[in-house]
């Protein structure tokens, strides 16, 4: 991820700093470096055994007690990585992308295991499955939330529950459009600034989530199956005329819902390159035309049966790759938006995968050998900011060789002008992130 210096671990500690004041306690203040260090330190294996024999020798129980056992509240250390990440990479043209990541593991004591959909394996599997929110702009990814998705075959387990140690108000089932709406709230409390929300189709395709994210004035743009139904936009709400019997007393549409597929079937698909990857630019063929959602209040019509009313607008958009795939998305962006930036936004979901990879692969996400709830979780915590003081080095070396680029153009402007350069010192200062407006409206 970043080519790391040999004094990076004084600038770790340095960055540290804020989360050791949230820490407040000597030992934990302590532990805390350590175990950063060691998930970006060498070595393949990133659980707390093997770190402790490379940066605290002897201190193996320490260790283990910090990130497994120690009475320590997680939350300030939480909300102190919101801030972080809001400073690297928060602004009304970040996104916050709503993701979920499986890590396999064998047993069925660790919390959370159970036989469920890997998206990453593309298969069902035996594994524990976090809900992710990552907050991202310029293509700089920053993990802010990891929550871990209790299967039906934990919440119906009061022993299983209370044998990992899962928190009283963490014992009752919740989706994960759920979960991820809490850690939202979490993240607009704490100030962070984004513009949009996105998601897959595991969570587009739910409408109370699509209708909470409205609900908190939030732009969005999200996935969905290519059968989820919609109306033209067109649409008119009339009474229907009763053959028989008494009048008519709610409204009905004047067309019926259809596919998104089929909505899109006839529309004009353009090529649209929304970026540049390192083997060129990035394109598909995309199409956008305006709708209304089918999902409005449901209502009986006819013999039709029971049908969704229209909902609110949106834009209906769908891409079809190179390989002939197909995938459909709606947006609550602006009526006025353009198909290139409908794609681009929609295209900025990629960015998770990458964070997923990075945690797993260089910080060791799916290392940790607990089975509790609470180390879970303070070693996910631990990962994420581990990562995203990464990126914090990770920007700040490429302005220091903007900086130096930037000098050096200037020296030879000067000599080809023949001026003389003025007498003063070379140093440069380090030029803040670009600034951004405030947050959106909650």
């Amino acid at each position: 991820m970043v080519n790391m210096t040999s004094n990076w671990e004084d600038e770790l500690a340095h960055w540290l700093e804020p989360f050791l004041d949230r820490l407040g306690h000597k030992a934990r203040q302590r532990m805390c470096p350590l175990y950063v260090a060691g998930l970006i330190g060498p070595g393949d294996r990133k659980s707390v055994q093997p770190m402790a024999e490379r940066f605290a020798p002897g201190g193996y129980d320490r260790l283990h007690h910090f990130v497994a056992a120690g009475v320590w509240d997680a939350a300030p250390l939480e909300t102190e990585l919101l801030v972080q990440a809001d400073k690297l990479v928060g602004g009304t043209d970040a996104v916050l992308v709503i993701d979920d990541t499986a890590m396999p593991k064998k047993g069925k004591h660790s919390v959370g295991v159970a036989p469920q959909y890997a998206s990453a394996l593309g298969k069902t599997a035996n594994c524990q499955t976090l809900v992710s929110l990552t907050l991202a702009r310029g293509e700089v990814p920053v993990m802010a939330a990891l929550r871990l998705f209790l299967p039906e075959s934990w919440t119906s387990d009061r022993v299983h529950l209370k044998r990992a140690g899962v928190p009283t108000e963490h014992r009752t089932a919740r989706t994960k459009p759920e979960i991820a709406l809490a850690e939202i709230d979490r993240i607009i409390a704490a100030g962070v600034r984004f513009g949009c929300v996105l998601a897959d189709a595991g969570y587009g395709m739910s409408a109370p989530f699509r209708h909470a994210l409205t609900e908190r004035s939030l732009l969005w743009a999200v996935g969905i199956p290519r059968h989820l139904k919609v109306y033209p936009i067109d649409v008119r709400l009339i009474w229907p005329i009763a053959a028989r019997g008494r009048p008519r007393r709610r409204h009905v549409p004047d067309i019926l819902s259809m596919a998104a597929e089929d909505m899109l079937a006839d529309a004009r698909w353009q090529n649209i390159s929304w970026r540049t990857g390192t083997k060129g630019k990035l394109k598909a063929r995309f199409a956008a035309v305006r709708v209304h959602t089918a999902d409005g209040p449901p209502q009986r019509i006819g013999n039709k049966g029971q049908q969704h009313l229209p909902g609110d607008e949106a834009w209906l958009i769908g891409e079809q790759r190179t390989s002939g795939e197909k995938k459909y998305y709606l947006a609550n962006l602006p009526a006025e938006t353009n198909l290139r930036t409908l794609a681009a936004t929609i295209k900025a979901r990629w960015i998770c995968e990458q964070a997923h990879q990075q945690l797993k692969e260089e910080l060791g996400l799916d290392h940790f050998e607990g089975r509790s709830w609470q180390g879970l979780h303070r070693h996910a915590l631990m990962t994420m900011i581990a990562y995203a003081f990464l990126q914090h080095s990770r920007l700040a070396s490429r302005v220091e060789k903007n900086n130096r680029r930037a000098a050096t153009s200037a020296q030879l402007a000067c000599r080809a002008t023949g001026h003389r350069q003025p007498n003063h010192s070379t140093a440069t200062a380090m030029p803040a992130l670009p600034k951004s407006a405030p947050p959106p409206a909650a």
